[in-house]
């Protein structure tokens, strides 16, 4: 089986209120537990906000490091999940289910290269 990358982004700036916050994360463990029922589940993660990131590069043979995004932009990928299907049509099938989960907040989904479908 192949492995997709599933994303989910959420614009930059401060997480919703509780109240709306809350029901979107009863529907994420919900799909989650699905998941993990059907046996595609491989692992998923939250991530912290982008001004916690650091990014290195290579410059004239020396590594660099700066502090915040890679880029700057209005949305970033807030958390993902890793799965294991067959073929992207069943990873889209997952990647809606997500989408549902998390309402207004655009999902993506990409398969790791690499890796023979089948």
């Amino acid at each position: 089986m192949k492995q997709y990358l599933l994303s989910m982004y959420q614009p930059d700036g401060d997480p919703p209120p509780a109240e709306v916050l809350e029901p979107i994360m009863r529907e994420l463990d919900a799909v989650g537990e699905e998941m993990r029922a059907a046996g595609v589940w491989v692992f998923s993660g939250g991530l912290h906000s982008p001004s916690t990131a650091t990014v290195l590069r290579l410059r004239d043979g020396e590594v660099l490091m700066t502090d915040g995004p890679y880029t700057e932009g209005k949305e970033h990928i807030g958390g993902f999940t890793v799965i294991r299907a067959p073929d992207l049509d069943a990873a889209l099938a997952w990647g809606r289910k997500l989408a549902r989960a998390v309402a207004h907040l655009p999902v993506e989904v990409r398969p790791f290269q690499g890796e023979e479908a089948g």
